[in-house]
């Protein structure tokens, strides 16, 4: 069996503060939006390069308050460009773990929480 890829499904409630958070703050693109009637909820995809997200307004989709790790590069540089931004909602801060990351953790309007991730090695100690 070959599996593919897992796409998660985040809760929303307000199209407007989604778009806000997930395209003009994150710079996710939107790929594509369906509504069985134009004004019923909406179901949206969102993507990132290779992360893809799907983004419901239909109550049972999913839970909010989930949380979704996201692996890249450079975390502190991604921090630090949404810093510039000055997003009235949130002003995101790296941390170093101790399982060897890098993490920002964002939570969007609806508290679902985005763990931003990269994972560093620490250095060899000297013997």
């Amino acid at each position: 069996m070959d599996l593919a890829r897992i796409i998660p499904v985040l809760r929303s409630f307000d199209e407007l503060k989604a778009k806000e958070f997930y395209v003009e703050f994150l710079e996710f693109k939107i790929d594509w939006e369906h509504r069985f009637e134009a004004d019923f909820p909406l179901y949206m995809q969102i993507s990132k390069q290779g992360w893809v997200i799907h983004i419901s307004e239909h109550h049972g989709d999913a839970s909010p308050g989930s949380t979704i790790m996201l692996e890249m590069p450079n975390v502190e540089v991604f921090q630090k460009h949404l810093l510039t931004k000055k997003y009235k909602n949130s002003r995101p801060g790296c941390e170093r773990t101790e399982w060897d990351t890098i993490e920002m953790t964002i939570a969007d309007p609806f508290g679902n929480r985005l763990t931003f991730f990269e994972n560093v090695p620490q250095p060899e100690k000297k013997k």
